[in-house]
């Protein structure tokens, strides 16, 4: 199955490795394979695959990742897919395509 890339350079995803504990629930629960567990700790293993749906952020127990979910650019993306509009993000005119 090909990996699902959004746009590039634009999601608001965060991890802070020093507050990682390794216990690989972002590993479980990212639909699109994000993360990876290296040295007992969580490792973003490509920033743009992340679809901000805030799955690995309600699971980590020590609140070591954030994102802004249903936010940005892969939202806007997705939103306007469904609807059969253009993105729309409101965030510049040099984002989503325009």
């Amino acid at each position: 199955m090909a990996r699902l890339e959004y746009l590039k350079n634009v999601v608001t995803l965060n991890l802070d490795a020093g507050k990682c504990i390794g216990c690989g629930r972002c590993t479980e629960v990212c639909p699109h394979g994000v993360f990876a567990i290296e040295d007992r700790k969580a490792r973003i293993i490509d920033r743009d695959l992340c679809m901000e749906c805030g799955a690995c952020q309600m699971n980590c127990p020590v609140d070591a990742i954030s994102v802004g979910k249903g936010v940005g650019c892969a939202q806007a993306v997705l939103t306007g897919a469904l609807r059969g509009t253009e993105p729309n993000c409101d965030c510049s005119k040099n984002c989503c395509g325009s």
